[in-house]
C-alpha cells in the first residue's frame, strides 16, 4: 500500500514538502515488514537507519517498561538517528508493523542528489530541534527550582539539627544532609566537553585522551587513562583550549565507558581556569 503524501505531512519533519518531493523521497526507502515481538534496535545501540512507521503498533521501552506506544504515522527516533546518537529506548513491534526503512547514509546520498528537497527536510529538523530544546528547558527550569526548594528546606533541617541535642541520631542526620547540600551545589555538576571547545589529558607516559566528562572535582576519562584499581594515584595534564593544568587525583570509580577520577585541591589560579572552561561549557546548553 503506498503511502500519501498528505499521511506523510503529519510529521513536522515533511510539513510543507511538495507532493511530488515526498514521493521521491518515498521511493528511496524501502517497505520493511516486521513481525510483532520483533525487536527493531535495543537501547545503547548506535542510530544508523531512519524508520516511519506506516501500518501497526511500536513499543518503546526503558529498562523492561513500555514508556510510550507509538501508532502511524510516526518517525522512529528520528532525531537519534539523523544526529548518529546511542538509542535511548528499546523498539519492539507491539504488532505486525510495516515501516519506510533507509539507512543514514543512503539517505544523506538522497539528499546532496536532490537539495530541493533536502532544504525543507533540514528546516523542518531545525524547527523540531528548536521546539525540544524549548520543552527541555522548560522542564530543566521547574526541576532547577524544586532543586533550590529542596536545598533551602535541607539547609533549615541542617541549622535545626545543630540547635538540637548532641545524640547519635541527630549527628547521623546532621552527616546526611551536610553531604546532600554539599552533592547539590552548582560547582559539583558535571558537564561533557563539546568538539568546539576541546577537552582533552596527556598522561604520564604522553597519550593524549579525551575528557569524557568533568566537574570542579571530577574527571570522567576513557578506562585507558588510568589504573582501573580503586584507590589509585593518577597524575595529569589537563589540555584546556587557552592553557594546561597539571593535575592530580584518585581513581574513584570504574564503569563499561571509562573511570573516574577525584580530583585533588586545585590552587587558586587552576580553580579559576576550570571555573571559566566549565562556564563555557555550560553555557552551550542555554539558548539565548
Amino acid at each position: 500500500m503506498a503511502v500519501a503524501p498528505a499521511a506523510l505531512r503529519k510529521i513536522p519533519l515533511f510539513a510543507n514538502i511538495t507532493d511530488e518531493h515526498l514521493k521521491e523521497l518515498v521511493a528511496a526507502c524501502t517497505t520493511r515488514e516486521v513481525p510483532s515481538g520483533h525487536e527493531l534496535f535495543r537501547a545503547g545501540s548506535l542510530s544508523d537507519r531512519f524508520l516511519i512507521l506506516i501500518e501497526g503498533e511500536i513499543s518503546l521501552r526503558e529498562a523492561g517498561e513500555e514508556r510510550f506506544r507509538l501508532k502511524p504515522i510516526a518517525p522512529v527516533g528520528e532525531l537519534g538517528a539523523l544526529a548518529r546518537l546511542e538509542r535511548r529506548t528499546t523498539a519492539v513491534a507491539a504488532t505486525d508493523v510495516r515501516l519506510l526503512d533507509i539507512s543514514v547514509e543512503h539517505l544523506m546520498q538522497f539528499f546532496e542528489e536532490h537539495g530541493d528537497v533536502a532544504f525543507p527536510f533540514h528546516y523542518n529538523l531545525l524547527r523540531v530541534v528548536a521546539d525540544k530544546v524549548r520543552r527541555d528547558g522548560r522542564r530543566t527550569d521547574e526541576m532547577r527550582k524544586n532543586l533550590m526548594t529542596t536545598q533551602k528546606a535541607m539547609k533549615r533541617m541542617r541549622d535545626a539539627l545543630l540547635e538540637g541535642d548532641d545524640t547519635p541520631l541527630n549527628k547521623q542526620l546532621f552527616d546526611e544532609l551536610e553531604t546532600l547540600i554539599e552533592q547539590n551545589k552548582k560547582g559539583h555538576y558535571v558537564v561533557e566537553p563539546a568538539e568546539a571547545i576541546p577537552t582533552s589529558v596527556r598522561l604520564d607516559d604522553g597519550r593524549v585522551v579525551p575528557v569524557r566528562a568533568m566537574s570542579k572535582d571530577w574527571l570522567h576519562l576513557p578506562a585507558e587513562a588510568a589504573n582501573a584499581r580503586n584507590g589509585a594515584f593518577w597524575s595529569g595534564v589537563l589540555m584546556l583550549p587557552e592553557q594546561e593544568l597539571a593535575v592530580s587525583g584518585t581513581v574513584d570509580g570504574v564503569d563499561p565507558n571509562g573511570v573516574h577520577i577525584r580530583l585533588d585541591m586545585l590552587i587558586e589560579e587552576y580553580n579559576r581556569a576550570v571555573e571559566d572552561h566549565l562556564t563555557r561549557l555550560q553555557m552551550l546548553d542555554f539558548v539565548l
